[in-house]
Formats: structure tokens, C-alpha cells, sequence
């Protein structure tokens, strides 16, 4: 074997050992995300969507930025001993092909010190960073409900994730 097929050779070696894991990937899909408006003064506002991994491998979530906002956590509520308790959570996991739904009463974005009013028919856009560096907008519409949901690609943004 001469040097150059010696060199294609290990980079074809290369090529197949690296390509096993290009296609293991998670994918962030953000649906019908949405905020309930609150009375001017108020510092924390609660945000809700479906976020789904379309990917084929596993994901997590381990920040949540906006600039509407002077903070963005993740919380979890729930029920102990009949009382309701609210507990920030370090980051959300989805596995391949699950979603995890952000909603009243259970997990959710805390938004805290809004940098201005937030008001119902505007929007707000949320990022959210995976522990692969990625990052994934998206809108989410002040309303004083949820959005009707298709499930569909209309009301999320891909820019920052690969398909």
C-alpha cells in the first residue's frame, strides 16, 4: 500500500467511526408556547408549551434564556401532604421521540423581572440551551390561554437545530 492509500484509508476508518453518532442526535421542538399576561408591577410570569424531541436520541435542557426577562428557570409544582410546592429544577431530559409539557400546576418557566410590560396579543421569544451547546427560539404568545395545538411546524422556530 502506498502513503496516499494508506492515508484514504484512515480517513475512510475515520469517516465511519464518526458517522454513528452524527445520527445520534436529540431535537428540540418547541409547540404552542405561551404566557398567561399579568397586571403591570407583577415580577414573575409563568410560561407553558409541549416541547417535543423529534431526534433519535435523548436531550436535555439546561437553560432557558430571554431578554424580556431578567431570569428564565425551569420549576416543577407539586402536591405534598395537600400543600402545593414550587422547586427549581436543575434541567429537563426528554428521551427520543418523547415530549415533556410545561403547564399550569406541574413543570413550567418561571420568568422573573420582566424588562418591560408583557402584554396579551404580543409575543415573547424564549431560547432554550441543550447540553450539547445548541440553541433552540422560540415565540411564545401572551394569551389568557393556550394556543389550540395542530402539533404542527408552524408555531415554533427551527433556527439553531439541525433536522
Amino acid at each position: 500500500m502506498n502513503r496516499l492509500q494508506q492515508c484514504m484509508t484512515a480517513v475512510a476508518a475515520l469517516s465511519s467511526l464518526f458517522a454513528g453518532s452524527a445520527w445520534g442526535a436529540g431535537r428540540l421542538d418547541v409547540e404552542a408556547g405561551w404566557i398567561r399576561p399579568a397586571p403591570p408591577g407583577v415580577s414573575m410570569l409563568a410560561g407553558y408549551a409541549r416541547l417535543h424531541n423529534g431526534g433519535d436520541a435523548p436531550l436535555r435542557v439546561t437553560a432557558v434564556e430571554s431578554t424580556a426577562f431578567g431570569a428564565v428557570s425551569i420549576h416543577e409544582t407539586t402536591l405534598v401532604d395537600g400543600v402545593s410546592r414550587m422547586r427549581e429544577l436543575a434541567g429537563l431530559s426528554i428521551d427520543a421521540g418523547a415530549s415533556a409539557t410545561l403547564e399550569p400546576g406541574g413543570k413550567h418557566l418561571m420568568l422573573m423581572e420582566p424588562a418591560q410590560a408583557i402584554e396579551a396579543g404580543g409575543s415573547v421569544r424564549i431560547v432554550f440551551v441543550l447540553d450539547d451547546g445548541s440553541r433552540v427560539p422560540a415565540e411564545f404568545t401572551v394569551a389568557d390561554r393556550a394556543p389550540a395545538t395542530g402539533h404542527g411546524h408552524a408555531d415554533h422556530d427551527h433556527a439553531g437545530h439541525a433536522h
